[in-house]
């Protein structure tokens, strides 16, 4: 294990220590002498979320009378 670095001392350098994990190196926190935590890289970013807008696109299909009323409507035009 690598050394283990106080919580004081990740507070202070937590820049520094994320990207020494992001580069791979084992970086370990610990409280008092107990090793608590250990930082790690995401191995992948979350995907981002797809847009409703466009997403049925291609899958609807609107007829060309859509917006005419029926003759069921004719009492109250």
């Amino acid at each position: 294990m690598a050394d283990a670095i106080s919580i004081s001392e990740a507070k202070t350098n937590l820049s520094k220590l994320v990207a020494r994990a992001e580069r791979g190196e084992d970086v370990v926190i610990r409280r008092g002498a107990t090793a608590v935590v250990r930082l790690v890289p995401v191995s992948d970013p979350p995907a981002r979320p797809r847009s409703p807008v466009g997403a049925l696109r291609g899958r609807i299909v609107i007829a060309d009378d859509a917006d005419e009323l029926g003759p069921e409507w004719d009492p109250y035009r």
